[in-house]
Formats: structure tokens, C-alpha cells, sequence
């Protein structure tokens, strides 16, 4: 088994939230059946999906969710998911490098179904 250490910790906020710790709290899901929800869509889409596209640093401003929905069973607060006619996006910004409470998503993961 192999063991790796993370400068954060995964933890349940007071009002239920799910989120990251390391020099402060950042709420990524607004309930922890959210993040559950955000699992089982990262696992689905990421088996089924033909293409996957991940978008980091710079890249991640040409982004536009214009027409995508978001998926609201996520329940995301700082990471979200948007469904579109033909693919699923999802947008990280709970974990930026730097500063953890950035609002600039610091990945997008473009996943388009077989």
C-alpha cells in the first residue's frame, strides 16, 4: 500500500459541508452526500466518457459554460459540475495552488460520452 501526505485534510464543516483544511477552511460541497455525488459522476463519466480534456493554469479562462447546466446534485460550492448537450464539465477551484480560496478554477475536466 502506498502512503502519501497531503498538506490538507478532508474535513466536515459545522453546517455539514464537506471540504478541505489546511491553513484555512474551504468548503468544496455543501453536504457530504454531494461530494459522494461528485464521485460516482467523476467515476461514470471518466468510464464512459470517448475524450477527456483537462484544462489547467492560463488555458482554464477560455472556458465558457454558456448553454451547460449545472449539476446540482453535486451540490458544489467551489467545485462544480456543468452538464451540456454532448459532455460533462467539471470545474476545480477548492484546491488552487497558492492561495486555497481562489475563485479562479485552477483545472477544468472536459469529458464527452462514446
Amino acid at each position: 500500500m502506498q502512503r502519501t501526505a497531503v498538506p490538507y485534510s478532508f474535513m466536515i464543516g459545522p453546517s455539514g459541508e464537506f471540504g478541505i483544511h489546511a491553513d484555512q477552511w474551504v468548503p468544496l460541497h455543501a453536504t457530504v452526500e454531494g461530494w459522494v455525488e461528485s464521485l460516482a459522476l467523476t467515476d461514470h463519466a471518466s468510464t464512459c466518457a470517448k475524450q477527456i480534456v483537462k484544462v489547467t493554469g492560463d488555458d482554464v479562462n477560455g472556458i465558457v459554460l454558456d448553454g451547460y447546466e449545472q449539476v446540482r446534485e453535486v451540490m458544489g460550492v467551489a467545485d462544480t459540475w456543468w452538464r451540456g448537450a454532448d459532455s460533462l464539465v467539471a470545474v476545480y477551484t477548492g484546491g488552487g495552488r497558492g492561495s486555497l480560496l481562489s475563485a479562479r478554477p485552477n483545472r477544468v475536466d472536459l469529458l464527452r460520452p462514446g
